[in-house]
């Protein structure tokens, strides 16, 4: 792994679940379900590897429109998640942090969400990010409001970048994607100006640690010019 220049900030959109489900004849819930198994494992191999932030595209601003049943079953998962499987992430040195329209979700989870950013507040090893009811417009019109209500009147870069959800975290180097389909859908509109982006074709249940070495393995053969000419 040393032989691979690693990004710093990988962010990822876990796409694929249902239809993953779908294909075995499973209902979408059993493909959610394995779809947080296989998000777990992805924290763990990132943090071995000394990526410093990980931020997983979990549940979307439009993912409302799916049927309620739906929902309420991912917003039930991400409760169960938070109170049981992530504690052993978080003893290992995981801080975990939320971005998104928080204050709209359910008490339940808003609870889960505060406890656990609570109890890894102090953690170093690496910042784990999960965009929940995220939407990339939605984030930049709330930071325009927010520097408005600060007393801006003309709105700078700068003054977006500072109003994001969690300004303090670095634009992400490489965004992931699976399930074949080749779009951002939303995410990190702003932040992912510079990207480097990778497209996989397996279903996010079938993402596995060769697939993810492949997507870094892509990155580090990549220059980055940011616009410039490059060496």
């Amino acid at each position: 792994m040393t032989r691979l220049k690693l990004p710093e900030h990988v962010a990822i959109i876990m796409d694929g679940n249902g239809r993953w489900a779908t294909g075995k004849g499973l209902s979408r819930n059993l493909g959610h379900e394995k779809g947080a198994e296989v998000a777990e494992e992805v924290i763990q191999w990132s943090a071995d590897m000394g990526i410093k932030y990980l931020t997983l595209y979990s549940f979307s601003y439009e993912n409302w429109k799916r049927p309620k049943e739906e929902v309420n079953y991912l917003f039930d998962l991400f409760v169960r998640y938070l109170e049981s499987r992530m504690g052993k992430i978080v003893a290992k040195g995981v801080k975990m942090r939320f971005s998104g329209r928080i204050h709209e979700l359910p008490d339940s989870l808003i609870k889960a969400i505060r406890n656990i950013e609570a109890k890894s507040a102090d953690n170093t090893k690496l910042q784990l990010i999960m965009a929940l009811n995220y939407g990339g417009r939605q984030e930049i019109a709330d930071a325009v409001n927010k520097a408005l209500n600060n007393g801006k009147k003309n709105i700078s870069e700068d003054d977006i970048a500072k109003n994001l959800y969690l300004a303090d975290v670095p634009d992400p180097d490489l965004v992931i994607r699976t399930s074949a389909e080749e779009r951002i859908s939303n995410f990190l509109l702003w932040q992912s100006a510079y990207s480097e982006l990778y497209f996989s074709k397996v279903l996010w249940p079938d993402f596995s640690y060769e697939e993810y070495i492949r997507a870094l393995e892509s990155y580090s053969k990549r220059q980055r010019r940011y616009g410039g000419t490059g060496s």
